[in-house]
C-alpha cells in the first residue's frame, strides 16, 4: 500500500476520527500526513489530551490480514468507491471489500426487515428479491437472521450485497457463515470495522447508514416501530432517496413499523413492479462521480472567544450543526472546525441527522 494511502488507514483508526472529523481534516491540511501531525495540537485546542495516533505496525498488520483473507481497501476519491454512498453526510472513509464491486454500479435497493419475522413475510421478501434480480437491480442487505437472510438468498445468483456491522472476517449471525462466504464469492460483502472486529450495538446503525447510502431506494418487509430496520429507512430518506413499506396486518406488531412508514408518506408496495416504476425515474449515473478532493476548508484558526461561544451552546442534548451557526452567529467553516477540535478532544459526540452533543 502507498504511503499516502497508509497514512489514510492510520488517521481513519486514530481515536476520535471520524467520518465527518476525517473529510474535515483532509479538507484542511491536504494530505492525510500533515493531519496526522496536527491531531496531538488541535486535540489540546478543544481542551483533551492528544488522540492516540495509531501506530504504523497495527496498520501494516491489519493491511496484511487484509490480503490474506482476499479482501481490499476502498477509500473514499477512489473510482471503485460507491458513487451514492459518497453523496451521504457521512461516507465511510475507506470500506472492505471481498467480491464483485461492479454490482454497485447496477441500479441497488436496499431490503431489511425483521429478525422475528412471519412466515409470510419470508416468503414475500424472497418473491420480492428474486423479482428484483430478474429485473437488473441488486439487492443490498445486512445479512441479519429473518428478512435480510431471506433477501440474500433469493438474489444471491442474481445479484446482492451483504453489509455486515463486524470485521469482514467475522460471522454474525453464525448460521449465516455459510451465506456470507457465498455472497463473498458470487456476489459482494461489505465491513466498515477492521479485520477481527465483532460486531457491537454500536456498529448496527453505521452499518445501517451503508445499506441505505449505496442503494437508490429502501424496502421495508416487516419491521416493529422502533427497529433497525426503520433506522435505516429514516437514513435513507435523510439522504433524499426513496422508502418503500409492504403494509401488514394492523393486528400484526410485526407489522407496525411499516404501516407507519405508509402513514407518514412511505411508498406502499405489493409487488416488484411496484417498486421498479418508483425507481425508473431515477438514473444513479445522474449522481455525481466520487472524488479525491475533499472540501476545502479556509485558513485561520478560530478564536479563544469563537471557541467558548461554540461550547457555551453544546449540552448533552443532541442540537443540528445548523443551529448552532444560527445561533453562534458565526462562519460554518469556523464552527464545524471548533467541533472538530472538540470531537478530537473527545468533548463531543456525532449523531445521526447532523447532530452533536457534548459528553457530560
Amino acid at each position: 500500500m502507498a504511503d499516502a494511502r497508509l497514512a489514510r488507514l492510520r488517521l481513519i483508526r486514530s481515536a476520535n476520527v471520524g467520518p465527518v472529523t476525517y473529510a474535515q481534516l483532509l479538507g484542511r491540511f491536504g494530505s492525510a500526513e500533515t493531519a496526522l501531525e496536527a491531531l496531538p495540537m488541535l486535540a489540546a485546542r478543544g481542551g483533551g489530551r492528544a488522540p492516540v495516533i495509531a501506530d504504523e505496525r497495527l496498520v501494516r498488520r491489519e493491511i496484511a490480514r487484509v490480503e490474506a483473507l482476499g479482501a481490499t481497501y476502498v477509500f473514499r476519491g477512489d473510482s471503485g468507491y460507491p458513487a451514492l454512498l459518497a453523496e451521504i453526510e457521512n461516507p465511510p472513509p475507506a470500506l472492505i471489500v471481498r467480491g464483485d464491486l461492479a454490482l454497485l454500479d447496477r441500479p441497488s435497493v436496499a431490503m431489511v426487515g425483521a429478525r422475528n419475522c412471519s412466515a409470510a413475510a419470508v416468503r414475500f421478501a424472497r418473491s420480492l428479491a428474486a423479482g428484483l434480480g430478474e429485473e437488473g437491480i441488486t439487492v443490498v442487505s445486512g445479512l441479519a437472521r429473518g428478512i435480510d437472510t431471506a433477501a440474500h438468498v433469493a438474489s444471491l445468483d442474481r445479484g446482492t450485497v451483504g453489509v455486515i456491522a463486524s470485521g469482514i472476517d467475522v460471522v454474525f449471525p453464525p448460521e449465516n457463515a455459510q451465506l456470507q462466504e457465498a455472497i463473498a464469492e458470487r456476489g459482494l460483502l461489505i465491513a466498515e470495522q477492521p479485520p477481527g472486529t465483532e460486531p457491537r450495538a454500536r456498529h448496527f446503525p453505521y452499518r445501517n447508514r451503508i445499506i441505505a447510502g449505496v442503494a437508490i431506494g429502501t424496502v421495508v418487509v416487516e419491521a416493529a416501530p422502533k427497529s433497525g430496520s426503520l433506522i435505516t429507512a429514516r437514513l435513507a430518506a435523510e439522504a433524499g432517496r426513496e422508502v418503500m413499506a409492504v403494509p401488514g396486518s394492523p393486528l400484526d406488531p410485526r407489522a407496525q413499523g411499516c404501516n407507519l412508514l405508509i402513514r407518514e408518506g412511505a411508498t406502499l408496495v405489493q409487488s416488484v413492479a411496484d417498486i421498479a416504476e418508483m425507481l425508473r425515474p431515477i438514473d444513479p449515473r445522474n449522481v455525481r462521480a466520487p472524488t479525491s478532493d475533499f472540501a476545502a476548508q479556509p485558513p485561520g484558526d478560530p478564536s479563544d472567544a469563537e471557541r467558548h461561544v461554540v461550547g457555551d451552546l453544546l449540552g448533552p442534548v443532541p442540537v443540528p450543526v445548523d443551529e448552532l451557526i444560527r445561533q453562534s452567529g458565526l462562519a460554518p467553516a469556523t464552527v464545524a472546525f471548533v467541533l472538530l477540535e472538540l470531537e478530537l478532544a473527545g468533548r463531543i459526540e456525532r449523531h445521526a441527522g447532523g447532530r452533536v452533543s457534548a459528553f457530560d
